[in-house]
């Protein structure tokens, strides 16, 4: 593998680059919403966006979480390890193949949702599952080897090829949503080229050792105690649009669709900051991280609070301007989901914090609590409210999930990251390595019968101070 950078250069312009980035997919997903929009209407518009989601939210979570796991144990401590690489590729592809296959066991429970596409549509979808993940995961991988620019650039081409090929589809004769689903196919498949194509090209293959099962079983452990907390950011995110979809019918869901995404925006400085300081913190060390984490929490949140009004005022002017007078409705609710959002930056520096020093559990109780709330307000604001009411609960859900992640991060930091001993130290750390600065110990001589002979040379017990990741 080759040599990685140190914590020290995921700085402010690895933050600007990866903002820059995450600004042009965000402008991609709005263009390709957009002419969904003009071109099929609300209804194929609402299915657009959860068949943009539900392959990528099988796949991650079937895979138990390892694109987040990656990009963990490629910045920290096990970075150097041969054996890294080789067990994350046979992880990826395990998940991919159980990914498409639960997504085939679950067409029956996706007709309902999706009233306009046919089911050998819905069946061919299962290979975006395998497309999303892989291109999910090597963009993660990516980001643990603080290779940015690729991360940035699988970023914003996920995005972007979708264009192209939804365009051929229309092209060739197809509509609605077979020219969705075509598109989806497609794109999802270059995308998955530029990934994986990327690690190739930056010596992801280089110098591999052989898979090793507790390491795997490691990465698994991780990756499941942070995705649970993923996952239910999903639900506080997309809980809403499969309600409203149920309860209000597809054409609410499209519009209700649009303001989420344009309120969204919002979370572009905070998902930049997430994802260059979650790497920097696995890597700066506990002590680091935690003054780091207490430097950037305010300064991350007045950014994001300093957005807020300016969008809602560009809410108001430009959606009914830019998607018709059918979408007018969609004003409210994203003035109220930016309310929610306001505070963003705290909840992205918090999670990178407890991701950064291997308690990816603690950031899940705090989306729990959001969970609960979302859950809660749902079922009491939509069936009267529709998309105001979606958009109510989510933004009430934002402010107390970045609450409670707030005090977690700060409890974590006045306690310390104690590190504990992990009980596969022996066979998953790498031998250290002896140097003239650091000479060995002098071999122990055993006493074997007359006259001795040198005993076995004593196992090295690997790095101190490893620890399990537990939350």
């Amino acid at each position: 593998m080759t040599a990685q950078p140190a914590a020290s250069a995921l700085g402010g312009r690895s933050v600007a680059g990866n903002l820059a980035a995450q600004g042009a997919a965000v402008g991609l997903v709005f263009v390709a919403g957009l002419l969904v929009a003009r071109l099929a209407g609300a209804e194929v518009l609402g299915e657009y966006a959860l068949l943009r989601v539900l392959p990528w939210l099988t796949g991650v979570v079937v895979s138990c979480g390892l694109p987040l796991a990656s990009a963990y144990f490629l910045a920290g401590e096990r970075r150097e390890d041969p054996r890294l690489p080789p067990t994350l590729a046979l992880l990826a592809l395990a998940g991919a193949v159980a990914g498409a296959l639960l997504w085939l066991a679950l067409l029956p429970l996706f007709d309902a949702f999706f009233t306009t596409v046919p089911g050998w549509q819905l069946t061919l979808l299962a290979a975006t599952v395998v497309t999303q993940l892989f291109t999910v995961w090597g963009k993660a991988c990516c980001q643990g080897r603080a290779d940015l620019r690729g991360a940035n650039l699988i970023i914003v081409t996920e995005e972007l090829l979708f264009l192209p090929a939804y365009g051929l589809a229309l092209l060739g004769g197809l509509h609605g949503s077979t020219a969705v689903v075509t598109g989806l196919l497609g794109g999802g498949a270059a995308a998955t080229a530029v990934s994986l194509g990327r690690l190739a090209a930056t010596g992801f293959g280089r110098g591999w050792g052989r898979p090793h099962r507790p390491l795997a079983a490691e990465v698994v452990g991780y990756g499941a105690r942070g995705q649970l907390g993923n996952v239910l950011m999903l639900v506080n995110l997309r809980l809403d649009f499969l309600v409203v979809g149920t309860l209000s019918g597809p054409a609410v869901l499209g519009v209700y669709a649009v303001a989420s995404k344009f309120a969204e925006l919002m979370r572009l400085p905070a998902v930049a900051l997430h994802y260059v300081l979650y790497p920097r913190f696995a890597r700066a060390g506990a002590d680091r991280a935690r003054a780091e984490m207490r430097r950037f929490l305010p300064r991350a949140t007045a950014l994001t609070a300093v957005l807020a009004p300016p969008l809602a005022g560009a809410a108001v002017l430009l959606l009914p301007a830019l998607y018709g007078r059918e979408f007018a409705g969609a004003v409210v609710p994203a003035c109220i989901l930016l309310a929610g959002l306001a505070v963003e930056g705290a909840a992205a520096v918090s999670t990178a914090y407890l991701f950064g020093v291997g308690r990816p559990g603690m950031n899940s109780w705090g989306m729990a609590a959001g969970v609960v709330v979302t859950v809660g307000l749902d079922v009491l604001l939509i069936p009267r409210y529709e998309a105001v009411g979606a958009a109510a609960a989510s933004g009430v859900a934002y402010l107390v999930t970045t609450a409670v992640l707030v005090a977690l991060a700060r409890a974590v930091a006045a306690h310390g990251t104690r590190p504990r001993r992990n009980r596969h130290a022996h066979s998953i750390r790498p031998p250290q390595v002896r140097t003239p600065s650091r000479p060995g110990r002098p071999r122990r001589r055993r006493a074997r019968g007359a006259g001795g002979t040198d005993g076995p040379a004593p196992l090295t017990a690997g790095q101190p101070g490893g620890r399990d990741h537990a939350a």
